[in-house]
Formats: structure tokens, sequence, C-alpha cells
């Protein structure tokens, strides 16, 4: 039916169908949209006479024209209504209060493909998996496939053409071991691409068919003596083991389900979603739903399960939930458990709901700060595989050779740490050496976090161009650190930024936020070094000038330091002006001796 100006006779018409009905306003705006088992009832129910709430009838003072479309069944009506109330958003329909973007996990359709996580979909790049909720658990997800495979992690066109080519060299990944060298032609693109499939069962959460794998390989290893070989594969099998012992929530017989909860009050609706596989949590997310027209918690929930099980691509043909709902189609199973397994992860998922309506009304989230915005910027520039909330930047400060230190200041969530800025006094390099004072002060930072099992930054800024930058280098990898800690330098000449192992500078444009952050980092750690610099030239000439004389202790000399400030301004002062501090004996000798070195 096309749309018309409405009256109640052409209502009367309206076929005995499953379809949509669709709302205007006077202005020709689309403002609510609707799904029926029955057009004729359904839409004739908003203008007979009886009992309506307020919203509902203040929809129906506004609607001026309607458009119906006829379907096959009242699932196709369900989609159909989906699909129009996301492209339109009608200001009576309820929405899902869903802004964020959660990564997901690619997996690149190159030869050699890639791994790794975006929040940018493309599905001409590849196939995605997720998205995840928790950034926690993709990460971990991650971390378990880097340890069991070598994926690389280049941006190389490594076509068959390029790679007989020689066009490539391996790079510093090889040489740590994190990547068998297919620019080379050293691993080839069949052993690659099992550990690639490996890599998808896991992120299928199919971790059994893995360790049946790693178990045959580990077996055949071990009857061929192999047994350094085998105790590789028997490690894996125990990261495996281990990731899946903290994912297992249930019996691995509970798999490829779907679990929505519905808590309710009058104007709005928390929903949790969780999808389980092979007794694992895949998707746990927390949505909000606020009512337009005193939807029914059946109505609520239809458009919860459709518009999530859309958005984490869900399969499943069972849906559990906490509210006997009608099933739409015969193919999905959707039911109330009411004991058992099952009825306990309907109740988990209540529990996550409430724990969303708790957290939400005790908090308030506010949007993206511009520290967020500009550390988001700073990881796509840098090409970052974590967010760097965490930053700390080296400098070295000696003038004339003289009294050498060093300082380190850290940065967390794009602002000063200053209860982490650090000091360094150089204690094994002799003379105006900074590379050598720079390999110290790296060194000793790390060597110290790591032994302390202190968490290490997500970047490292050194205040300097290649030759600061390799010394540090030089103390990250004999601390076994180097890959692990991505680290930069900057050359203070042009702004240029240099990486490991590569001859050509990054230059960011003078405008750019990132640059910005980076300077903003070298001039805090250079203005940190140049004062612990004067601090100490200062108190090596008060050393000098009052330590050496006998009598004056460490407390005379606090206190007359204290009053005075400078050896200058004692030299200046009567005897009886120094007695009130450290007594006349003390006082006379003092005089007498600063006057000997003054003459």
């Amino acid at each position: 039916m096309d749309k018309q100006k409405f009256s109640i006779e052409e209502v009367k018409n309206l076929p005995h169908s499953p379809g949509i009905y669709k709302f205007y306003d006077k202005e020709d705006t689309l403002i609510y949209i609707g799904k029926a088992k029955d057009l004729r009832k359904r839409v004739s129910s908003y203008f007979t006479k009886g009992q309506q709430s307020i919203k509902t009838l203040k929809l129906v003072s506004e609607v001026n024209a309607l458009e119906v479309t006829i379907v096959d069944s009242e699932f196709d009506a369900l989609l159909l209504e989906n699909n129009l109330i996301k492209e339109n958003q009608p200001k009576y329909n309820i929405l899902l209060k869903d802004d964020k973007s959660f990564p997901s996990i690619l997996i690149t359709n190159e030869r050699f493909p890639k791994i790794y996580a975006t929040r940018r979909i493309d599905h001409s790049k590849g196939q995605y998996f997720g998205p995840y909720t928790s950034v926690k658990a993709m990460n971990s997800v991650l971390d378990l496939i880097r340890k069991l495979y070598k994926i690389r992690t280049c941006n190389l066109n490594l076509s068959e053409a390029n790679v007989s080519a020689k066009k490539f060299k391996v790079c510093l990944e090889y040489h740590l071991g994190n990547c068998l060298g297919p620019c080379e032609a050293l691993q080839s693109e069949i052993d690659y691409m099992e550990e690639v499939e490996q890599s998808i069962q896991i992120l299928k959460s199919d971790i059994n068919k893995v360790k049946s794998h790693f178990t045959n390989r580990m077996n055949a290893a071990a009857s061929e003596l192999n047994f350094e070989q085998a105790e590789v594969f028997k490690q894996k099998l125990e990261l495996l083991e281990k990731f899946q012992a903290k994912s297992l929530i249930v019996s691995q017989k509970v798999t490829d389900i779907d679990i929505i909860s519905l808590l309710t009050d009058d104007n709005n609706c928390i929903v949790n979603y969780m999808r389980i596989d092979h007794g694992t949590i895949n998707v746990s997310e927390t949505v909000e739903i606020k009512k337009k027209l005193d939807e029914t918690d059946e109505e609520v929930l239809l458009y919860a399960i459709i518009n999530l099980r859309e958005k984490y691509q869900s399969t499943s043909r069972e849906i559990l939930t906490n509210i006997e709902i009608e099933t739409w189609n015969d193919q999905i199973k959707i039911y109330q458990p009411k004991i058992g397994d099952k009825k306990k992860l309907v109740d988990l998922s209540k529990k996550n709901g409430l724990f969303y309506k708790k957290e939400k009304i005790s908090n308030y989230v506010p949007r993206e700060s511009s520290e967020t915005r500009i550390l988001n910027q700073l990881q796509s520039d840098l090409r970052l595989n974590d967010f760097p909330d965490h930053i700390e930047c080296f400098d070295n400060s000696n003038i004339q050779g003289t009294n050498p230190v060093a300082s380190m200041v850290c940065f967390k969530n794009g602002k000063p740490s200053k209860k982490d800025y650090r000091h360094f006094n150089i204690k094994t390099v002799v003379g105006p050496d900074d590379f050598g004072s720079m390999k110290e002060i790296v060194f000793r930072r790390y060597k110290r976090l790591k032994e302390e099992e202190l968490p290490f930054p997500k970047l490292i800024v050194i205040d300097g161009g290649k030759g600061q930058l390799n010394a540090a280098i030089q103390s990250l990898i004999e601390l076994d650190l180097y890959g692990k800690i991505p680290i930069i330098g900057i050359a203070k000449k042009l702004e240029e930024l240099y990486f490991p192992n590569d001859p050509f500078p990054l230059h960011l444009s003078k405008k750019s936020e990132s640059l910005k952050l980076i300077q903003y980092l070298r001039d805090e750690a250079h203005r940190f070094a140049i004062t612990f610099h004067r601090t100490k030239r200062s108190q090596n000439y008060i050393k000098s000038e009052l330590d050496s004389i006998k009598g004056i202790g460490e407390k005379s000399k606090i206190k007359l330091l204290t009053r005075f400030r400078t050896v200058s301004n004692i030299k200046n002062a009567t005897v009886v002006e120094i007695a009130e501090e450290i007594g006349l004996a003390k006082a006379e000798m003092l005089k007498t001796e600063l006057g000997k070195k003054k003459g």
C-alpha cells in the first residue's frame, strides 16, 4: 500500500496479513515503525476508543499519514521492522543506547595473513571475529595466539613475485624468534596457513581441536626420541590448558547458546546478552533501552534479541531468557530454563544486568577526553599495538662535563605523573658521555621494574637521535626486553622521530597533537634533568665551602642554610647573627675559617 493521508475508513480496509506499518506526522516525518501479525487489527487498535497510555495518545495525535508493507510471516515483519528502525530511528521507537565501538580481531585475506585488533570494520580486508566487549579478554586471546604461533606483524606485500625477487630482508622480529621469515621464503605458505587455521579455531573457542593437534605432535616427536621438540608442544598444551581453565564456566556440553536477560522498570530496560560456545563466554554485553510507548517486556526483548544477535553474528538455534516469550521462528528455540546449568547461566546474565544498573546509578561516565583522543592518535601515528596510557621519557644533563645526571619523567593517561618521576646520578660513566649515560639509566630503570615485577610503560621516548636511541636499545637487549616495549628517539633540531633499525626518520606535522605530546614529554624530561643538575652543582659548592670546616656538622649546616640560604650570605653575616643559630664559639670559628678562604 502506498503512503497516503490517514483516515479511519482506510485503516478498516487494511489486510489481515503480517507486515510493518509506518506513521508520519504533518511535516511528512517518519515518527514510528511497528510490526504486526495482523495489520488491520494492530493499526486499528491505535484509533479505537479505550484505555491508552498518555504516550500512545500523543503519538496518535501526531499521525497524519501511514504506509504499510505486507510480508509473508511475522518473523519477516520482525526483521524488516528492525532494519527500518536502525535506518530511520523514528522518535517514538525504542533504541539501543550503544555508542561504543568495540574492537574486533581481523585475519587479513592477503598471502601470509596478519592477525591484529581493530575497531574499523571493512569486510573486504578479511575475516573478523568479535566484536569484543572486553578489551582485556581480546588481548588475552591475541597474546595466546602470539605465544603459540609465529604470525608476522609487518605490512610487507609478500606476493610470490616479491618474495621470489628477494625484495625483503628479515627484520628484528625474526631474530627475536617471533617470526619465521616468510619474507625470505624461510617459512612455507602451507606451514604458515596451518598456524592461521589453528588460530581461527581458538578464536571460535574450539580449543579442543587445537589441543588434539598439539597432543598428536607431541606424541609423534616423543616416539621419534625428539624430546626437545616434544617439550615445546607440551608447553603449548599447558598454555592452552591454562587459558581454557580461566575461560571455562560450565560443562563443555553447553555450547552454541545465546542468553539474554531483561531487567525493567517504568521507563527503562537493562538487557544483558551473552554468547556461549564450548563452555566459554565469547560475548557479554549489557545495553540500556528506553521505553517510548509503554512497550511490553516481550516487545523489548524481541527487539534486543534481533539487534544483538545481528551485531555479534550469532547463528545459534537456542536462546535462553528470564522471561517467557513466544518463539517466532520454527528453527530457533526460545525458552526460560527452570533448573540446571542453563538456569545458572540465565542467573549469571541477570547478575551482569544488575551490576550495570548499579554502576550506572553510582557513576557518571564522561565523553572521550582530549587526552584519550590524543593518545589514540599517537597510537595510530606510531603504529603501536597497545594504547599508550603509560609513557616514560629519558634525558641526560651535564654542563662542561661536570656533575652528569639524568632524569626520567612519566606520563599516565596523557598527563604528567610527577610521583613517578625519577632522578639518576650517573655511576658507571666518567666524563661527558651521553651515549654511555643513556645506556646506564635505561638499564637501571628497567632492571628494577623487572626485578620488582612492576608494569612496564607502553612507550619509551629517548631525548636524542640515533646514538642515544641505540644506546638505550642495547640496555633493553641485555634485559631481554627489546621488542617487548616500543621505543623511539626524538632529535631536537628537526623534531624527527627515529625507530629502531630504521634509517629514515618519521616526520609528523608540526601541528600534530601526537608530536606536541612527545615534545611536552621531552621538554619536561629536560627541565627535570636541568633542575637536578643545578641542585647538584649547588650542593657540591656548599660542600666545598662548609663541609671542609671542622666543627661544622650536618645539623649546623642545615640551620645556617635554612636561615641564610647561601654561603655568600653567611660570609656577610655578623658573628652575633651566626651565633643565634650555632652558638658563639662555633660562630667565631666559622667566621675565621671563611675569612681565610675569602682571603
